[in-house]
C-alpha cells in the first residue's frame, strides 16, 4: 500500500511513517519544515518527503496514494487537504491508522499524563528490550539508548507515549483513545493544551475516556499521589488499579538514596534498587517516581523489578531531557524540553540536585500554546526560583506577540536582585547578555519545545569568544 502522510515531520506522524515502512508500506509524506533532525531519519527509511502542501504534489505520483494519513498539524484550509476532501480521496488520521494497522493485536503498554511521558516511554522501552522482549515503540523523542524515536518491534507488547492531544481536525477526541491499552500508565494529570481544553475537568473526562478502554485483564498503573487522577478513576475502573508514589501507603514506592539511586518497594516490601548511571543524564525525584512507574508497568508483563532495575542501570535518557549540548571555558550548556511551569520547576530542581550551589543561569522560550494564551504566566516565576538569573525571550517580551508583558509576570523574580530575571525581543541581545554574566563554573540551562533559534550553539560560541 502507498501511504502519503500530511505532517510528516512531527516526532509522532515522523514515527507512524518509520513504523509504516517497516511494516512493508510504501510511504511518502509532506509537511511546511522538511529540515533534520527527522528530514534525515525519514530520508535515511527510504521515504520520500515533498516540502509544503501545495495540492500540485498529487500531480507527481505515477498513481494515487491509496491512503492519506493525516497529522492533527493540519486543518481546514489547507491547500492539499481542501483537493483530497474535494476530489473525495481516502484519509485517516495518524491515531486510527496506528491503532486499526499495527496496535490491534498486540499488548500496548500506554504511558499517558502531563508530564514525564517521553521519559517513562523511554524507560518502560528499554527495560523491555533489555530483558530480550523486542518491543515495537513510539517515543515523542529520541531515546539514546536506541537510534530512532519508533520501531516496529518483534514481539507483542508495543509501548507508546499516549498524547492527550486532539486526534485530527475531523476527530476531537484525544490521540490515546485509539491505543486501546492493556496496561495503562497515568503518571501525572494537570491543566495544560489551553488552546482545545477548556479546564482540567475536560482534561480529566478525555482520560476517563482512556481508562473506559483498559479491559478487565489489564492494567492500570495510576499515581497515586494526584487528585485528578483519583476523580478520574473515581469515575469508574474496570481493570485492576496499582499506585505508585513517594509514599509508603501506594502499592508501589520508593526511598531516595545516595546519587539520585532509590529502593523500589512493593507492599511496603523492598523489592530491587536502582543506581543511576554516571553517564546517564538521568536526576531529578520525578525521574525516579518515572522509573517507579515503568517498573510497575514492566512488572504487569512478567518483568521482575529485580531486572527493571538491572535494565535502569543502562538507562541513558532520551534527547532534549537535561542534555549536555556542549562546554565552553568550564560553563555547560544543557537543552531540555520543558515548557509548562511544573516541567520547568522539576527540570530547574533536578540540575540543582546535581551541581549543588553552583550557578545556574535559565534560558527560556515561552513558545507553547498554552503559554503564549497566558493561562499559566502567574506560575513562571515560581517555577524559575531555584534558577541565580533568568533570560527569557521570544516574540515574547512584547505584548504584541504574546498577547501578555513576560517582563512584567517576571518582575517577582528582581524583588530582591533588580537584574536577576530579563526579558529580550532580540535573541542575539539575549545570547550576548547571557554570555556576559556566565562564569566558569555556571550551568546554563535552555528550555524550550522548539528549535529556540539554534540559541545552544550561539551561546556556545560566544562563551568561546
Amino acid at each position: 500500500m502507498h501511504i502519503h502522510i500530511l505532517g510528516i515531520c512531527g516526532t509522532f506522524m515522523g514515527g507512524i511513517a518509520a513504523i509504516a515502512r517497516q511494516a512493508g508500506h510504501r510511504v511518502t509524506g509532506c509537511d511546511a519544515n522538511v529540515y533534520p533532525p527527522m528530514s534525515t531519519q525519514l530520508q535515511a527509511q527510504g521515504i520520500e518527503l515533498i516540502e509544503g502542501f501545495s495540492p500540485d504534489q498529487l500531480l507527481q505520483f505515477e498513481t494515487m496514494p491509496d491512503l492519506f494519513v493525516i497529522g492533527n498539524v493540519v486543518s481546514r484550509g489547507n491547500p492539499l487537504m481542501e483537493a483530497i476532501l474535494n476530489q473525495g480521496l481516502p484519509y485517516i488520521s495518524g491515531p486510527q491508522w496506528l491503532g486499526e494497522q499495527v496496535l490491534y493485536n498486540r499488548h500496548v503498554l500506554a504511558v499517558a499524563g502531563t508530564h514525564g511521558k517521553t521519559t517513562t516511554s523511554a524507560m518502560l522501552t528499554w527495560i523491555l528490550e533489555f530483558n530480550g522482549y523486542k518491543p515495537g515503540y513510539l517515543i515523542g523523542g529520541v531515546p539514546l539508548n536506541f537510534t530512532v524515536s519508533a520501531h516496529l518491534g518483534e514481539g507483542q507488547y508495543f509501548v507508546i507515549e499516549a498524547d492527550e492531544y486532539d486526534t485530527a481536525f475531523f476527530d476531537k477526541r484525544s490521540k490515546f483513545v485509539h491505543y486501546r491499552p492493556r496496561t495503562a500508565l497515568l503518571n501525572n494529570l494537570e491543566f495544560d493544551h489551553a488552546d482545545i481544553f477548556a479546564d482540567l475537568a475536560a482534561i480529566e473526562t478525555q482520560f476517563h475516556h482512556l481508562v473506559r478502554t483498559v479491559p478487565s485483564n489489564g492494567l492500570l498503573v495510576v499515581n497515586g499521589e494526584e487528585p485528578s487522577l483519583e476523580r478520574v478513576v473515581a469515575r469508574g475502573a474496570w481493570a485492576p488499579v496499582e499506585r505508585f508514589g513517594q509514599a509508603a501507603t501506594n502499592e508501589w514506592s520508593l526511598i531516595a538514596q545516595e546519587s539520585d539511586g532509590f529502593t523500589v518497594k512493593k507492599s511496603g516490601n523492598e523489592v530491587a534498587t536502582v543506581k543511576w548511571a554516571p553517564d546517564s543524564g538521568v536526576m531529578g525525584r520525578h525521574n525516579q517516581l518515572n522509573a517507579l512507574a515503568a517498573i510497575a508497568a514492566a512488572n504487569h508483563i512478567g518483568i521482575s523489578p529485580e531486572n527493571s532495575a538491572r535494565a535502569l542501570t543502562a538507562f541513558k535518557n532520551v534527547k532534549r531531557r537535561l542534555e549536555t549540548i556542549g562546554v565552553a571555558n568550564d560553563i555547560t550548556v544543557y537543552d531540555d524540553f520543558a515548557h509548562h511551569p511544573t516541567a520547568i520547576a522539576t527540570t530547574v530542581d533536578g540540575l540543582r540536585r546535581r551541581v549543588g550551589k553552583a550557578r545556574i543561569l535559565a534560558v527560556l522560550e515561552p513558545r507553547s500554546n498554552t503559554m503564549k494564551l497566558g493561562v499559566m504566566k502567574a506560575e513562571l516565576p515560581v517555577s524559575l526560583e531555584a534558577a541565580d538569573n533568568i533570560f527569557a525571550y521570544g516574540a515574547s517580551a512584547g505584548k504584541e506577540s504574546l498577547g501578555w508583558d513576560l517582563n512584567e509576570v517576571l518582575a517577582p523574580l528582581n524583588r530582591l536582585s533588580p537584574s536577576r530575571a530579563k526579558a529580550f525581543d532580540d535573541l542575539n541581545a539575549l545570547v550576548a547578555a547571557v554570555a556576559k554574566e556566565a562564569k566558569p563554573g555556571d550551568h546554563i540551562l535552555v528550555m524550550s519545545n522548539g528549535g529556540f533559534g539554534g540559541v545552544h550553539q550561539k551561546i556556545l560560541k560566544a562563551l568561546a569568544e
